[in-house]
């Protein structure tokens, strides 16, 4: 008895001591799975829906927000009115930045958004490729030698309604309504212009800006007193509540990174 007794003991050491074995040896082997499967889940991906103006700054913020946060940031760009839409029908957009404050404020009264904070504010300028076309922009615009001056529709684009407040204030609305050709947002309206379609156009700061210095061309800036300002809105969609990266995102835009990217591009 006394032999079968230690022989069973013998046998359980032995199981245990394999049991330990294979344990650890199954440890080693997934280890590495559960490192990286911990990794992916701690870095996720952010789409953000962002007006024609700002789609450069933005994807100039792309690699910095990459590196601080580990996350992805993923840009699509459009008009502020097209992507309003496109919100209201349920298009699956983590972040929106506006180029007005009125759509921001409609998504978080209807409870499509929350979190609505003001990253910039944006300018206006009458930008063409064309060297030295006038010295003195307003006297250019009342003479209209010119055939097609460029801007994007004010329905869809506060940069647009922006520019009509200009011509309003210049009195010039009805006379240069002839010459108007108008883009669905900034990005066809810039189209417009440097490809010559229309000889000048009002555009943002932020599209005639490369590497911190102005295009080539001629350029007015134009007086704030000529257009009211352009506060520009990011909300928190209900799509993105959940998303670290998008919750990341809305930090990162406050950081002093992102702001010295937003100054580079003009705005205030």
């Amino acid at each position: 008895m006394l032999r079968q007794g230690m022989f069973r003991q013998a046998i359980i050491k032995q199981a245990m001591s394999t049991q330990r074995i294979l344990k650890q040896a199954m440890s080693w082997l997934v280890l590495p799975l559960i490192l990286a499967m911990t990794s992916s889940s701690h870095a996720a991906e952010v789409l953000v829906a962002v007006a024609n103006n700002f789609n450069r700054p933005l994807h100039a913020m792309v690699d910095s927000f990459n590196q601080a946060t580990g996350h992805q940031l993923v840009v699509s760009t459009g008009s502020s009115g097209q992507i309003f839409s496109q919100v209201q029908n349920g298009a699956p957009y983590d972040v929106f930045l506006s180029a007005d404050q009125k759509r921001p404020t409609a998504l978080v009264e209807n409870e499509l958004a929350t979190e609505q904070m003001t990253y910039a504010e944006g300018r206006v300028v009458l930008w063409s490729p064309i060297h030295d076309l006038y010295i003195d922009p307003i006297s250019y615009l009342q003479q209209g030698k010119f055939l097609h001056i460029a801007l994007a529709n004010p329905k869809v684009a506060p940069y647009g309604v922006a520019a009509t407040q200009v011509l309003e204030k210049l009195d010039l609305s009805d006379k240069l309504k002839p010459k108007v050709v108008m883009g669905k947002g900034l990005n066809p309206t810039y189209q417009y212009v440097v490809t010559g379609n229309a000889e000048l156009g009002f555009l943002a700061m932020s599209q005639v800006i490369e590497d911190g210095e102005l295009l080539p061309g001629t350029i007015w800036q134009i007086p704030d007193s000529l257009y009211e300002p352009i506060k520009q809105d990011a909300v928190l969609l209900n799509h993105g509540r959940d998303n670290p990266a998008a919750q990341a995102f809305m930090t990162y835009l406050r950081s002093p990174q992102a702001k010295a990217i937003i100054q580079d591009f003009g705005y205030r």
